[in-house]
């Protein structure tokens, strides 16, 4: 549970980030401890050999001794261009390497250091560098190999044992700043959301911006305003729910009062008065229209409509229907219908609720045409993409008005057509939206009117998209 923390990941990742700075360091610390170490060699062999220069009769006792402290086999020195040994023993094998470190570049240093780490097996090596005080031209010297990486194993646990510290206390005290500073402001904002959801329409629950941290008090003040959002919108959701519901019952007592008013008005048409005559169809148009809206606004008000059943067919059939349907509806009007839909082109939706949809955007379509009396063409045309289908219905008619763009798919928004509730289109993009796609206009103006429909492919499987020839065949 620790590791799944803010906290905890960020302590584990910053040990991590400091023992690789170590690393990166390791390797630079060795190579300068190596030569440090050759270097203090070579300053013990100097002195060594200052006493042979002293007295040029050493015993032999003197000589093993001096070298032996200052762990080499053999002290070369070049004085005024003559190279002369000054000490020197039994070498046990023959030099492996030699190594200048007047001119080694800290390259050169750091490679010599990983080899001899990596190399397990002991070597006598020839050290070449400069005598201090200027005791000579060159010193060289010849050394077992063995101390020395001894030596520079010892210094490195070192190094890590001291990087594993440092890490350790560098990340508790950024593990308490981030507790401090990040980890409770984040608990508390949580917590506020918790309280929210909650109760929601209580106002003390809404969060009160109070972090320093500047990121989290931007947080702080987003979730503010969306909270106040959140509780104004459930507040006219509620009204409006409420408001619905006497709208509801207000329809349905209306609904039985006009019928009545129709039956009524049947009786009255029988009557043989000229006057009567002249204004019953008016009554019965006005009556019909008026039980229509009622029934058009308690379907709407009751109306959760289904999960969309989504199965594979062609488009075709159902835009022949539709088209079929409206021509009949149209009688001698001068309108005419195309459809643009490949014979193969099958659609995952739900067969039923694309037919009202389709039968919706046609019947508006006509209906637009026939307000002008010069009819006009409508078309229904399918495309598909690897993303969605695109379902376009295009007519010639006159076009919106702004003001109807601006409210086009909103309840009860008509365009000022005689007859219409202003609940096709609202039912029609509610439909689409259910299927996760969307109905917009895509344009209107003087020369005609385009609704697109996009339905997505997402879910469909990669199956169904092979078999798609052998289904249209």
């Amino acid at each position: 549970m620790f590791l799944n923390s803010l906290s905890g990941r960020f302590l584990i990742l910053t040990a991590a980030f400091v023992m690789l700075a170590e690393v990166l360091i390791f390797v630079p610390s060795v190579a300068r401890f190596r030569e440090d170490y050759l270097a203090s060699r070579l300053e013990r062999a100097q002195i060594a050999s200052l006493a042979l220069l002293a007295d040029d009769m050493i015993a032999p006792e003197l000589e093993r001794e001096l070298l032996e402290n200052a762990e080499v086999y053999n002290v070369v020195l070049r004085r005024d261009e003559a190279r002369e040994l000054m000490l020197s023993s039994p070498v046990p094998s023959a030099v492996a390497a030699s190594f200048d470190l007047r001119d080694a570049s800290a390259v050169t240093l750091m490679r010599d250091a990983l080899a001899l780490l990596m190399r397990p097996e002991p070597e006598v090596i020839r050290v070449i560098g400069d005598p201090v005080r200027e005791g000579g031209l060159v010193i060289e010297v010849t050394m077992n190999t063995e101390k020395l990486r001894m030596a520079m194993f010892d210094y490195g646990i070192r190094i890590l044992l001291l990087s594993a510290v440092i890490s350790a206390i560098t990340g508790v005290l950024l593990y308490l700043a981030v507790q401090a500073l990040m980890v409770r402001p984040i608990r508390k904002v949580v917590d506020n959301m918790k309280g929210y959801a909650s109760a929601p329409d209580d106002a003390r629950q809404i969060i009160a911006p109070s972090s320093n941290v500047l990121e989290l008090r931007e947080a702080e003040e987003a979730l503010h305003d969306l909270q106040e959002q959140l509780s104004q919108a459930l507040k006219q959701r509620e009204r409006l729910a409420a408001l619905g519901g006497a709208v509801a019952r207000i329809s349905h007592d209306l609904r039985n009062i006009l019928t009545t008013a129709q039956l009524f008005a049947d009786r009255v048409e029988m009557s043989e008065e000229p006057g009567v005559q002249r204004a019953v169809p008016k009554l019965m148009g006005s009556i019909s229209r008026a039980v229509n809206l009622c029934e058009a606004t308690l379907a709407f008000g009751r109306a959760e409509e289904p999960a969309p059943r989504l199965t594979r067919f062609p488009l075709a059939e159902v835009v022949s229907d539709v088209v079929e349907s409206e021509r009949l509806a149209a009688g001698e009007d001068d309108i005419s219908y195309g459809e643009d839909i490949p014979a193969n082109l099958l659609v995952r939706a739900d067969q039923e609720q694309l037919y009202r949809v389709l039968r919706n955007l046609v019947r508006n379509a006509r209906q637009a045409l026939q307000s002008t009396s010069n009819g006009g063409e409508i078309l229904v045309a399918g495309e598909e993409t690897n993303e969605e289908w695109t379902i376009r219905v295009q007519d010639t008619g006159p076009g919106l008005p702004k003001k109807v763009q601006e409210i086009l798919f909103q309840p009860f928004a008509t365009s000022g057509r005689k007859n219409g509730s202003g609940l096709g289109l609202a039912i029609a993009s509610e439909l689409v939206k259910n299927h996760g796609g969307r109905l917009e206009l895509e344009r209107t103006g003087p020369d005609g009117t385009i609704f697109a429909i996009h339905l997505p492919r997402g879910l469909e499987t990669l199956t169904e998209r092979t078999s798609e020839p052998e289904a249209a065949e």
